[in-house]
């Protein structure tokens, strides 16, 4: 959901996130009270703040801290790996994790129940540091993909690296599913997981290796935990499991890999 108002263009596009919806609720009505803010964005939880983030150009993320699946600390570590990453400010009824918030390079950190004129002191804040933030240097080149060859009917097929959203155990080989479909290659799921490891993808499961940049948040169930990976081009968006002593990995990953690079080795 999204509030448009009448602030000038440079006002702050903002982001409020807070899986309780009073709190979320009292927390986008006072970030419409200041003169400051612009266009504000509102997400229950990390995985739907994920997907705003990448529809929408974003300045400044409010963030709570206890949230289900990736919590408020974890969200903020991936974004402080974007390329461009937005300011954030937490919002939360815990004071003992404002160190680990300010490690992360965070703003500002509001206790609740939050106050207006506290608000608008980290407002202020944002709005001064983007006024002092140094131009953002360009891009590197992108390294080189790894090309797959996958042979099927006496026809060889080049796969890149960088068009495989997840690949499967199967059997002995690796089938590696991509937006042209799925394409068996007579590799162990093993050794595909140690040559990629530094390209962004993490053995989930003995039998699902995923490509990190797709990842959108984890999701607990009553069989266990799944990584939910975005759709990307023809390849639709999937769910999979994560075995128990993954799950600390793939959190760890998310939150310390520089997923802005990892599309482009």
């Amino acid at each position: 959901m999204t509030w448009n108002t009448d602030e000038p263009p440079t006002a702050l596009r903002v982001l409020a996130v807070d899986d309780e919806k009073p709190a979320l609720d009292e927390l986008v009505y006072l970030l419409g009270t200041q003169a400051g803010v612009g266009e504000i964005h509102r997400a229950g939880e990390a995985t739907s703040a994920l997907r705003l983030l990448r529809a929408h150009p974003i300045d400044a993320v409010f963030l709570d801290i206890d949230m289900p699946g990736l919590t408020g600390i974890e969200l903020a570590g991936i974004l402080s790996e974007f390329a461009e990453p937005p300011a954030v400010v937490f919002v939360t009824a815990h004071d003992d994790h404002a160190v680990a918030a300010f490690d992360l390079g965070a703003v500002d950190y509001l206790l609740k129940p939050l106050r207006g004129a506290r608000l608008a002191e980290a407002v202020r804040r944002i709005v001064a540091a983007r006024a002092s933030a140094p131009a953002v240097a360009p891009p590197e080149q992108p390294h080189p993909s790894e090309v797959i060859p996958v042979e099927l009917g006496g026809v060889t097929t080049l796969v890149n690296r960088a068009d495989v959203a997840w690949v499967e155990a199967d059997g002995d080989y690796a089938r590696l599913h991509t937006g042209t479909g799925s394409h068996l290659v007579r590799i162990p799921l093993s050794a595909l997981e140690a040559r990629w490891e530094d390209a962004g993808f993490l053995r989930v499961h003995r039998s699902y290796l995923v490509a990190l940049r797709l990842v959108t948040g984890l999701r607990s169930t009553g069989a266990g935990t799944v990584v939910c990976l975005r759709a990307e081009g023809a390849v639709g968006a999937v769910e999979l499991p994560v075995s128990r002593r993954q799950v600390r990995e793939l959190k760890q990953r998310l939150v310390h890999g520089p997923r802005q690079n990892w599309s482009q080795r």
